[in-house]
């Protein structure tokens, strides 16, 4: 959990912004949103951005294939000992 204050999931369909965000952060796994873009939730248009630089770095490269973007991503994970 962070120490930086956030929206909870619960209140982001009341906030116009939060809601039209809320599809493309949450994780369909658990259906919650992640720590790293919940602390965005005080300015939407800074967690859109945190999305849009994420989605570029996952599917915009066309020297890489995805299997590759993803375990390069892990291994980075791994050596940062961070769990996403």
């Amino acid at each position: 959990m962070s120490w930086i204050e956030t929206v909870p999931d619960s209140e982001w369909s009341s906030d116009d912004n939060l809601s039209k965000l809320h599809g493309e952060v949450v994780d369909p796994g658990s259906s919650r949103v992640d720590h790293i873009m919940a602390v965005h939730s005080l300015n939407p248009r800074g967690m859109a951005a945190h999305q849009s630089v994420y989605s570029s770095a996952m599917a915009g490269t066309p020297s890489l294939r995805k299997v590759e973007r993803e375990l390069i991503a892990l291994v980075v994970s791994l050596e940062n000992h961070c769990h996403y």
